[in-house]
C-alpha cells in the first residue's frame, strides 16, 4: 500500500503512526507543512511545504495536487480536521481518511457559526473518520448529519518501553511522589492538582507526599505562583519539558499519576501511566473515563474539584497496598486494549479496507 499522510511532521504522534506504518511495510509518504521532530524513519518520504499560516492550507493545495498526481498514493490519510484537513479537500479519486485529534472538534467549531461551517465541510468531505476515543467519536457525530463511517483507534501504548522499573518501585524513605506528565495550560487542570495536593497535606496522610510536575506550557509562572501563595514550594517541583522518550524514566519516579483535565480527548499521558504500573487518578473530561476503570485500575473525580480529588489522594498515599493493586491492574488492561501494535494494526486495516474501495 502507498500512503500520502498529511500531518505535522513536528508532533511525535505524527513520527510515531509514520515509523509505524513503515515497519508495516506501507510505503509511507509525509507531506507536512511543519519541520519533523528527531526519530523519523528514514524510510519515510518528507515533503515540506511552507508554512504561511492558516491560509497556508489553501495556498498550498496546488503543490499538494502535484504531488498527489506524481505518487499516486492508494489512500490519504489526514490528520487533524481543521489545518490539514482543509488541505486534504480537492484529492480528487484518492480514497481519504481523516483522523480527527481534539481540539479541531472541540474548540474550533466553537469560534463561530463559520468555523462550524468550514469543520463540517472538511468532515462531510472525506470517506472515513478516525477517533481516538469513543467520547470524541461522540462529539464529532454531534457536530452535524451527513458524516462517513467512523472508527475508533486508540492512539496506543509500546507496553516494552512504557513499562515498571524492573527492580520495582524505588526505595524513597517513606515518601510517596505524586506527579504528572501533561502542558501547563489550564486546559489540563494542574492548577487544580496543585490545589489538591496542599489540600491532601492538611492530612497526616500527606506527611510524607511530594508533588512532581513534567512539563511546560503558558501557565507555568502562574502554577509558580499558585505554589508559593499556598506556601508548599518546599513540597513541590517543577521538572521542565523533557524528550517523550524520557516519559518512561519520569514516569517510573511517580508513585500515583494524576490527569484532572477540563477537557481532553483520550487520555494518551494516563495509558502510559498505567502501563508503567502507576495507579492512575483523572477527572471526567472527555475520553478519561474511558482509560481508568475506576476503583480498578484508578480513580475518576469531577473536574474541577480539588476536594474530592485530594480525598482519593489520601487513600492512595496512605495504602501501599492499594497502589500496587491499581497499578497491576492498570498494566493488565493497556496489554489488553491499548497495546501500541494492535491500536497500528487497527489503523492500517481501516486504511486498506477504504483504498480497496
Amino acid at each position: 500500500m502507498r500512503l500520502l499522510m498529511l500531518a505535522a511532521a513536528s508532533s511525535v504522534h505524527t513520527m510515531r503512526w509514520a515509523n509505524a506504518f513503515v515497519q508495516r511495510g506501507v510505503e509511507v509518504h509525509l507531506l507536512s507543512l511543519h519541520d519533523p521532530v528527531n526519530g523519523l524513519d528514514g524510510a519515510v518520504r518528507l515533503h515540506r511545504l511552507p508554512y504561511r499560516g492558516g491560509l497556508g492550507y489553501l495556498s498550498d493545495r496546488p503543490a499538494y495536487s502535484s504531488l498527489v498526481r506524481t505518487i499516486r498514493p492508494d489512500v490519504i490519510n489526514a490528520h487533524y480536521a481543521t489545518g490539514y484537513g482543509t488541505l486534504a479537500r480537492g484529492c480528487g479519486d484518492v480514497p481519504l481518511v481523516l483522523n480527527v485529534w481534539g481540539s479541531d472538534v472541540y474548540d474550533f467549531p466553537g469560534k463561530s457559526p463559520f468555523h462550524r461551517w468550514w469543520l463540517l465541510r472538511n468532515l462531510r468531505g472525506v470517506d472515513h473518520i478516525v477517533s481516538t476515543s469513543e467520547a470524541m467519536a461522540t462529539r464529532t457525530k454531534g457536530l452535524g448529519s451527513g458524516l462517513p463511517p467512523i472508527t475508533v483507534v486508540p492512539f496506543g501504548v509500546d507496553t516494552k518501553i512504557f513499562s515498571p522499573a524492573v527492580e520495582g518501585p524505588p526505595a524513597r524513605d517513606g515518601e510517596v511522589v505524586i506527579g504528572t506528565v501533561k502542558s501547563l495550560t489550564p486546559t489540563y487542570g494542574v492548577d487544580t492538582l496543585v490545589k489538591a495536593f496542599a489540600e491532601l497535606l492538611r492530612y497526616p496522610e500527606g506527611q510524607h507526599a511530594r508533588l512532581r510536575i513534567v512539563g511546560r506550557g503558558a501557565q507555568q509562572e502562574e502554577l509558580e505562583q499558585l505554589v508559593r501563595s499556598l506556601g508548599i514550594e518546599d513540597r513541590v517541583r517543577f521538572v521542565g519539558a523533557v524528550p517523550h522518550v524520557q516519559v518512561p524514566d519520569e514516569l517510573r519516579k511517580l508513585d500515583v499519576f494524576v490527569a484532572l483535565s477540563r477537557e481532553e480527548s483520550f487520555g494518551v499521558a494516563v495509558i502510559e501511566a498505567s502501563s508503567c504500573g502507576l495507579p492512575v487518578l483523572v477527572s471526567d473530561a472527555g475520553g478519561l473515563p474511558e482509560v481508568v476503570e475506576h476503583e480498578v485500575t484508578g480513580a475518576v473525580v469531577r473536574r474541577d474539584d480539588p476536594i474530592a480529588a485530594a480525598d482519593r489522594l489520601r487513600a492512595l498515599v496512605s495504602s501501599k497496598d492499594l497502589r500496587h493493586r491499581w497499578g497491576a491492574a492498570g498494566r493488565a488492561m493497556v496489554i489488553e486494549r491499548y497495546e501500541w501494535s494492535a491500536c497500528v494494526d487497527r489503523m492500517v486495516q481501516v486504511l486498506e479496507q477504504v483504498s480497496s474501495r
